[in-house]
């Protein structure tokens, strides 16, 4: 049986002691700890190690609203889910922000309840989705685990606290940003005590007894205790700087956010309804279906699953997620930033091959994947099965451009043939209709939601900018939001072509909207760079606009799109009202 030393609480000189013992027993007089001759006076000095920068948490000032409108980019439904999570995160960080700046202890709180929140929901509705999107949009340090792989703590299994140990590294080891982290449990009803298994289930019961103390507050040791490697960096760091460095994170602010499709729940909350409803004039309980008896969940519910009451009390804040119709699938495909039509895309772009797909097209794969019934997990299967074949033949011929119809669903093989050897003429038309299709639905979303992506990019995008957007969008692979953001690069671009000419020409040019925007449209149809604009330019316009200087002293010009199309007319005209 291997021996456990106990490093808690110990002096270094006791670790080191205990160390050379095992080291001793283990390898006998092989191996030997050299320790340093004279010891420091702080050699006894305690307490958490400094962390490499101060949170990042403080400027936080997100409203749920804002929230709300970026997860909407994203997700389908769900909108009572999407409420619930945006309020309480947003609320959990803003108030974390304002402890923080405050800085007035004697106004705080005695005890710490956090918004622990809890999903319910069945499998491939988008609960890890949801979480993945807000982490990512709030850029606070993110783990995800499953329960089952959990154990408490001295049984075969992970430890729950190396969930916080990984949050330090998701955080490069700055602990102040861990402290300020996301912990996402899935699949947390498996750790739910069978009601039908006689005896102690250490493996449930024991997980949801060591979640108790970091889903609340309590300080956990990033030393894994019993590990030698870990006596070793301890020994190591006390030999290198004379300090006993206890490094420990602080769990009050780390929000937990657990997740489930508690199979069978439904089953407990019927039987509680039905005894409300015995007797005689006690109304009739009609039928619900899985999630309306879903959104009846109470806690006693949740204890008749299988949960300790205890667990429950941490987790005040519930939201059921909403099942997925067809027409959910059919919206979820349609989306511009959904990841599985963006995935295909990205496996035949790596061939060479720009695939797109048509709106019958996607309402058949939608149609495939409802008989699934597994959610938009469905949609994956479906989509990769239909176009499996297609994947395994085109890359092999010399087809750049793939157009998925509902034709070329129902008859794989048969589509396979036409497009080697038919019509390629007929094929690009077909492919340049569907493309443009696409493009004019971007560019109605872009309509709908340009006052958000306006005031999140600092970038006005009217209508020729939409259009702009969506065209950028299509012809590469990747999320809207991505292609507004170069659309902004480019518009930053001509603003700095106007700084460079006052620089190198000593000339005060300003660009007209339209102008701005035609010049865009060069960085996207001909990949034109700054320099090549300011070449042009210099060409163009220099000596007309040196010859009014010289002659008027004017040295600041308006150009207009008209001008930079036809400079010459533009120039005359100038000069002839300029200098007449």
């Amino acid at each position: 049986m291997t021996e456990k030393i106990d490093i808690q609480g110990q002096d270094p000189k006791t670790i080191e002691k205990e160390l050379g013992e095992f080291l001793n027993k283990k390898f006998g007089g092989n191996v030997k700890i050299v320790s340093p001759s004279i010891q420091t006076q702080q050699e006894a000095v305690s307490g958490k190690t400094p962390s490499k920068g101060k949170k990042e948490l403080v400027d936080f000032n997100m409203k749920p609203s804002e929230l709300i409108a970026y997860l909407d980019q994203y997700v389908v439904r769900q909108d009572r889910a999407k409420s619930v999570l945006s309020t309480k995160i947003c609320t959990h960080f803003n108030r974390i922000r304002h402890q923080e700046t405050s800085g007035d202890e004697i106004f705080k709180i005695t005890g710490n309840i956090k918004s622990n929140i809890l999903m319910l929901g069945p499998t491939g509705i988008g609960k890890t989705y949801l979480i993945k999107l807000i982490a990512k949009k709030l850029g606070v340090p993110f783990v995800k685990a499953d329960a089952t792989k959990f154990s408490e703590t001295g049984y075969v299994g992970g430890d729950v606290e190396d969930l916080i140990r990984d949050l330090v590294k998701e955080a490069d080891d700055n602990i102040d940003l861990a402290e300020c982290g996301i912990v996402y449990v899935d699949e947390i009803d498996k750790i739910a005590a069978s009601p039908n298994v006689m005896g102690a289930q250490v493996s449930r019961t024991g997980v949801q007894r060591a979640l108790l103390k970091p889903m609340e507050e309590t300080e956990v040791d990033l030393k894994v205790p019993h590990d030698p490697v870990s006596m070793m960096q301890e020994l190591e760091s006390f030999q290198r700087t004379g300090k006993r460095n206890q490094r420990r994170v602080n769990t009050a602010n780390i929000l937990f956010i657990l997740s489930g499709a508690f199979s069978g729940l439904t089953d407990i909350i019927k039987k509680r309804m039905n005894k409300q409803n015995i007797g005689f004039g006690s109304p009739v309980a009609k039928p619900a279906d899985e999630i309306d008896l879903l959104k009846q969940t109470r806690a006693e519910d949740l204890v008749a699953y299988g949960f300790e009451s205890e667990f429950i009390g941490r987790v005040p804040v519930r939201c059921v997620l909403d099942t997925l119709s067809e027409a959910d699938l059919y919206a979820i495909l349609k989306m511009p930033n959904n990841p599985v039509i963006l995935s295909k895309k990205l496996d035949f772009s790596a061939y060479g091959i720009d695939i797109v797909f048509t709106d019958t097209a996607l309402k058949m794969l939608a149609k495939r994947a409802s008989v699934e019934n597994t959610g938009a997990r469905g949609l994956v299967s479906v989509v990769e099965e239909s176009l499996l074949t297609f994947e395994e033949k085109l890359p092999s011929t010399k087809i750049s451009a793939f157009t998925v119809t509902q034709k070329l669903l129902e008859d794989p093989l048969a589509a396979i043939e036409e497009i080697i050897s038919g019509n390629r003429k007929k094929l690009e038309l077909e492919h340049s209709r569907a493309t443009s299709d696409y493009k004019d639905y971007i560019t109605e979303y872009l309509k709908e939601n340009w006052k958000v992506f306006s005031i999140r990019h600092g970038l006005t995008l009217s209508e020729i900018r939409c259009g702009m957007v969506a065209q950028y969008y299509t012809k590469n692979v990747m999320e809207v939001e991505d292609a507004v953001k170069q659309i902004k690069r480019f518009h930053d671009s001509v603003k700095e072509i106007e700084v460079e000419v006052s620089k190198s020409y000593d000339l005060n040019i300003v660009f007209e909207e339209d102008a701005i925007d035609f010049i865009i449209q060069q960085f996207i149809d001909h990949n034109a760079t700054s320099e090549e604009i300011l070449s042009k330019l210099y060409d163009d316009f220099y000596d007309g606009f040196n010859l009014i200087r010289e002659k008027t002293e004017k040295n600041r010009f308006f150009l207009s799109k008209a001008a930079l199309i036809d400079h010459e007319t533009y120039l005359n005209d100038l000069i002839r009202k300029e200098i007449q």
